[in-house]
């Protein structure tokens, strides 16, 4: 008996030496199975008594748990604690020392195949309670003992796998932002060559987000966009480049000097591309669209034409005195409920030199914070325009971003965050002044 065991303990150190390099490498050169974490360890046959248990235990210190085999194919499994506290009490050892192993067996012990999938095997694993995270699981290949797993060993490789999934994930959405961005990049080059003072700011509540702009200068004046998508992170960000294509379409077909009529093609495009239009008679399994608000200045005519859905445009009047808010229709674009012929209204307004254009996402409105816990508020933003008014949009930008994070506070950023501002006394950049905050 003990020339068996000293041979297996050699080959036991041997093989786990190897497989305690196996988790920390080879799961990144491929997907691992229950066999990486089989570690071979003395065994005890179904015939033999506790005595010999008893003895292999004490020659094993660092044995958890003992299979106990048949013909070289498990049937159970002797966890060490259970089997010493039993062994401990009063009697039992003169009672069991002769009896047969199987007395404190587990006669169903977690089996598996060596080829199982560690994903798989996790889920096993927790099905099975806590005694296999305990006291191991058993591996066999075509029936026969492969090893004894651990479950510590098993959580260590499910958290080196899951590392690995998420760091392969972030890398794919820090891309997806350096896409975003490039994105929207022409549009803040265009409007930085275009105005002599404005403000931009775009900053998504997770690395990519759904609110995007829109710039384009054109003879006579400029067009200009801000948008709201459904959602933020990655789900919002592809609804950004479906709107954004849709918009750019509808202006290259239309032109910039119709926002009503930009708003009813985006809105048909953005049904179409997301499969709302019910004409199966199924319900869509997506009901996502955008707020936002297109606008277009005449800089001839000093004339603002503007429509909107879900968002309002501020209008600080030239003297700084008053806000002025332009409300657009209660009904987004791309929606399911939105109807296919839906009309958006333009608004045009003369601006006067010194007037001021402000316009905002959700995210600055809807924030939480303050001593009472509540929303940012449009009334909010008038009173910050209105105090801030006389600074250069750059500056404006800049305050209104500082006043809006301090408000914020320690509570969480609810959504992404999105403001274009121009005052209009000049029509093209002066090249001394910046144009984003």
């Amino acid at each position: 008996m003990i020339r068996r065991l000293s041979k297996i303990t050699t080959r036991a150190c041997t093989v786990e030496s190897h497989f305690s390099l196996t988790p920390a490498t080879g799961s990144k050169l491929f997907q691992p199975t229950a066999g990486a974490l089989a570690v071979q360890v003395p065994v005890v046959q179904f015939d033999e008594n506790n005595a010999t248990v008893l003895e292999i235990f004490g020659q094993h210190k660092e044995l958890v748990s003992l299979p106990v085999v048949e013909r070289q194919r498990p049937i159970g499994l002797i966890s060490r604690h259970i089997f010493m506290s039993q062994m401990s009490k009063p009697y039992h050892r003169e009672l069991y020392e002769r009896k047969s192993c199987i007395a404190f067996m587990d006669k169903d012990p977690l089996i598996v195949e060596a080829d199982t999938p560690i994903e798989t095997l996790g889920a096993l694993a927790v099905a099975s309670g806590d005694k296999t995270l305990a006291d191991g699981f058993l591996i066999v290949e075509q029936g026969r003992l492969a090893g004894l797993g651990a479950g510590l060993a098993l959580m260590r490789e499910l958290v080196a796998m899951q590392e690995e999934k998420n760091r392969q994930v972030m890398q794919s959405i820090d891309y997806a932002s350096v896409i975003q961005r490039a994105m929207l990049s022409a549009s803040r080059a265009a409007m930085t060559e275009a105005l002599a003072d404005a403000c931009l700011v775009w900053e998504p509540r997770d690395v990519v987000g759904g609110d995007f702009y829109h710039f384009e200068p054109h003879p006579g004046g400029w067009f200009a966009a801000v948008a709201d998508c459904t959602g933020h992170g990655v789900p919002g960000a592809f609804l950004t480049l479906i709107a954004s294509s849709s918009l750019k379409q509808a202006l290259e077909l239309h032109g910039p000097h119709d926002p009503a009529r930009l708003m009813r093609e985006v809105n048909r495009s953005m049904k179409r591309v997301l499969g709302q239009h019910g004409q199966s008679g199924k319900p869509s399994e997506s009901d996502d669209g955008m707020d936002a608000c297109f606008f277009w200045f005449d800089s001839a005519a000093r004339t603002l034409t503007s429509s909107s859905a879900n968002m309002p445009l501020f209008l600080l009047v030239a003297d700084g005195t008053e806000v002025l808010t332009v409300e657009g229709k209660r009904a987004g674009l791309g929606y399911v409920d939105t109807p296919d012929d839906m009309q958006w209204d333009n608004h045009s307004q003369h601006l006067a030199p010194g007037a001021m254009i402000f316009v905002c996402t959700d995210g600055v409105i809807d924030q939480i914070g303050g001593p009472k816990h509540i929303a940012f508020g449009k009334q909010r933003l008038r009173r910050t325009l209105l105090e801030h008014g006389h600074l250069p949009m750059p500056a404006l930008g800049r305050r209104v971003a500082e006043i809006h994070a301090h408000y914020q506070g320690t509570q969480r950023r609810r959504d992404d965050l999105c403001f274009f501002g121009v005052r209009l006394d000049a029509a093209l950049q002066d090249s001394q002044h910046g144009t984003h905050a």
